[in-house]
């Protein structure tokens, strides 16, 4: 017989108990109480809110907020150059850019019309903080899509790096100046097949639509 077994088999008075029933291992055991859990839990609970609370909420870099300068709705008027993308021609244009996710994101829509068509864009500009610069990609939907850096000032922004059109690619800047009561602004682009060449591509005059 084993030990648990001897022990259920010997009456409870043998073991000092007044009650002769037998000890079985269920019988040992003492269930914690609902009450008790219940209370458990409800202090954690109102812990972690309160460490929540305590954290401090992240914020964008204030080097991406620099981009304000040029959030908003803007119409503009301008020229394509003839060159390696096409002939050009005179452009009618509108950008629409804010900030999104809390401000950690830069969404920008533009839509232009050419005697050739409409062309949209997609741009989305986010800061990495490893390398402390602005990054930018810009889509369309004839299937070009832009792709680098955006450096800012007081009165300026540039876009800087690459330009996939079709099979081949290009490198661009482009420069945004505007005006001391921000709500005008000139807009000058080239581009360049070999990084060191560089060709006129693109310019425009922009007006800020207030609110």
């Amino acid at each position: 017989m084993t030990p648990a077994g001897i022990l259920a088999a010997k009456p409870y008075k043998q073991l000092g108990c007044d009650e002769a029933r037998p000890v079985t291992l269920a019988t040992r055991s003492t269930p914690i109480p609902r009450r008790f859990v219940i209370l458990l839990l409800f202090c954690i609970v109102c812990y972690s809110a309160f460490t929540y609370g305590q954290t401090v909420a992240p914020k964008p870099d204030p080097a991406f907020q620099k981009l304000q300068i040029f959030l908003g709705h803007w119409t503009y008027k301008g020229e394509y150059k003839p060159g390696p993308l096409g002939p050009g021609g005179k452009v009618d244009g509108e950008y629409n850019y804010q900030f999104v996710l809390n401000g950690f994101l830069v969404e920008g829509h533009t839509t232009e019309k050419m005697a050739q068509g409409v062309t949209h864009f997609l741009e989305i500009d986010t800061y990495d903080p490893r390398s402390k610069s602005i990054l930018m990609n810009v889509y369309t939907d004839d299937g070009s899509r832009y792709s680098g850096v955006i450096a800012t000032s007081n009165d300026s922004v540039t876009w800087a790096g690459k330009l996939q059109f079709g099979d081949t690619e290009y490198h661009f800047r482009q420069l945004f100046v505007i005006s001391k009561d921000h709500l005008k602004a000139q807009e000058h682009g080239e581009i360049s097949a070999d990084g060191k060449t560089w060709i006129p591509f693109f310019e425009a005059s922009c007006t800020k639509r207030q609110r």
